[in-house]
């Protein structure tokens, strides 16, 4: 007989992306998806069970279908659509966190635990390193926001982990989610029409294609292939990296440079319009950057991203639309200037 998977957060479109991939493979016999809201979107042949993570109804499920694996995909840094709010969205993160790994704690079949974690963690900070590896201690923690809640799950997590060593866990740490589908928080920044930055920065970013993350997430769900290992803590983020700069360029975006208190002002306006919210970590991230070591996600976990992080984007670009300077467009308006200066003034 097959396991049966349990996968928290499926209402969002990766998570149910994740349910309807999941099911495919041969060792599963059963998938149980489990959120708060009925998903906008079908699950395949999972069965959907209306539950609040922050509720014990959830060690009830466990015990009932006999879950042999536990996929938390219910750590989140935006509310689902035009619900919630940053309290129901913490309360979620990390009390919903502690009753689910308090309910695994109890129930004997749970075998398999996988996080779907952030780099967050490490924060973003003027004295960081160039690169952070798994074991790199951020330079200063998280005061606040979504970066606080990971790093209060994975405190909670490890804690799991020693009392049930019986207990294989998969700790993914994924850069920002980007694609067609992507509801991350940087993901609605690069919506916006103009690009507001911090004057005299230009951050180095790292990326990761939804197609990659549900894939990984198969592989941190499912037996570990021959000499590799997928319990411990992984970095998850696609080859190379980006400036913002370029990022922008990219997507066609026209960049706004601003002073951070501006730029602090021009978040509060935007989230009282309803138009996007630049969460305290986000603002960091576009000043100070993050970049990850994935060294251990190729060698231990032995995962290799099909997308690299300007794949990435322009997958993501290409689903959006062109920006209010596509690329094309401006390379060609820029060809004709150059056809029209004389030879001398083009060198």
């Amino acid at each position: 007989m097959g396991k049966v998977v349990l996968v928290t957060g499926v209402a969002r479109r990766l998570g149910g992306r994740f349910v309807r991939r999941i099911q495919r493979e041969p060792d599963v016999e059963r998938v149980i998806g489990v959120d708060a809201v009925p998903p906008e979107h079908h699950l395949g042949g999972a069965d959907f069970v209306r539950a609040d993570i922050r509720h014990p109804t959830i060690g009830k499920l466990l015990a009932e279908y006999g879950v042999h694996t536990v996929v938390h995909m219910d750590i989140n840094g935006t509310p689902l659509g035009a619900r919630g709010n940053r309290a129901s969205i913490k309360e979620t993160n990390v009390i919903g966190t502690m009753q689910l790994l308090g309910a695994c704690q109890k129930a004997p079949s749970v075998q398999r635990l996988v996080v779907k974690s952030s780099t967050n963690v490490y924060g973003s900070a003027p004295r960081d390193p160039a690169v952070f590896s798994e074991t790199t201690p951020p330079k200063s923690l998280p005061s606040g926001g979504f970066a606080k809640d990971t790093v209060e799950v994975e405190g909670y997590i490890r804690g799991f982990a020693r009392r049930r060593p019986d207990v294989a866990v998969c700790v993914l740490r994924f850069a920002n989610i980007l694609g067609p589908c992507a509801d991350s928080p940087l993901a609605e920044y690069f919506a916006l029409p103009v690009l507001p930055t911090v004057i005299g920065y230009d951050p180095r970013l790292q990326f990761v294609h939804e197609k990659d993350a549900i894939e990984v997430l198969r592989i941190g769900a499912s037996e570990p292939r021959r000499s590799t290992l997928n319990s411990g803590t992984f970095n998850i983020a696609g080859d190379g990296v980006l400036l913002l700069s370029q990022a922008a360029r990219r997507l066609g975006r026209p960049t706004l440079p601003l002073l951070l208190p501006t730029l602090r002002w021009a978040r509060t306006a935007l989230r009282s319009l309803g138009i996007t919210d630049f969460s305290p970590e986000q603002i960091r991230l576009l000043t100070h950057g993050r970049v990850v070591a994935t060294n251990q996600m190729r060698e231990t976990l032995g995962f290799e991203p099909e997308h690299t992080t300007a794949g990435a984007l322009a997958d993501y670009a290409h689903s959006r639309g062109p920006g209010l300077l596509p690329p094309e467009t401006l390379a060609r308006t820029i060809d004709r200037l150059a056809a029209l200066l004389p030879a001398g003034a083009q060198t």
